[in-house]
């Protein structure tokens, strides 16, 4: 999940060059899960583009809406309550520069196992006092991703007319209780005063 303040996109957009070597926009495909034909246009976007946006996912708004809230509410702790979830390593809080010379913005992400464990006890070491808000919002947003997730994968085994288990061969990796799935949220922060230091070669 990206949780992207606008000072930021504008910086980005700014910031961003357009590519005049494409000739026609690129449209990404939009597969309707509830469509008759979700299996078909499914196979023809993995096909032909290589990926693809899905509507009428299942995953409700206020899931999306309340995790974003919390991620915000992640975002804009102190620096050293943000850090108290342990560097990435492989799990935990990061910060950096972006872009090829870093000079297109700032980049902090929280990266977690997507196990419940796992998030209950990041969820203790940020908030002590009180995780299970942010707890609630995580464990059921994920719940309902990887529900989505399975979803897509064995709508795309049935359009490759894959049978038996073979079938499953790839949800199963997701719905599996050891389950190795990680779950991030990126934020994407204005930071103008150091923006304007790395734009001028300052720093």
């Amino acid at each position: 999940m990206v949780v992207l303040s606008h000072l930021a996109l504008d910086q980005f957009i700014k910031t961003c060059k357009p590519n005049n070597n494409t000739l026609f926009p690129i449209v990404i495909p939009t597969i309707d899960l509830n469509s008759p034909n979700a299996k078909s246009m499914i196979v023809k976007a993995c096909t032909e583009f290589g990926f693809f946006k899905v509507v009428n996912h299942g995953v409700p708004t206020h899931l999306m809406t309340q995790l974003e809230d919390e991620a915000r509410s992640f975002f804009s702790l102190p620096q050293a309550l943000k850090e108290s979830a342990g560097s990435p390593n492989p799990f935990g809080y990061g910060n950096k520069k972006i872009g090829r010379n870093g000079d297109v913005g700032w980049l902090e992400y929280l990266l977690l196992s997507a196990s419940p464990e796992f998030i209950t006890q990041i969820c203790v070491s940020i908030f002590p006092d009180n995780p299970h808000v942010f707890r609630y919002a995580l464990v059921n947003y994920i719940a309902k991703v990887k529900k989505m997730a399975v979803q897509v994968l064995e709508t795309m085994a049935e359009g490759l007319n894959l049978k038996g288990e073979d079938r499953n061969a790839l949800s199963k990796l997701i719905k599996d209780d050891e389950s190795d799935s990680y779950f991030r949220l990126n934020h994407y922060p204005p930071k103008p005063e150091a923006f304007e230091a790395i734009s001028s070669g300052r720093n």
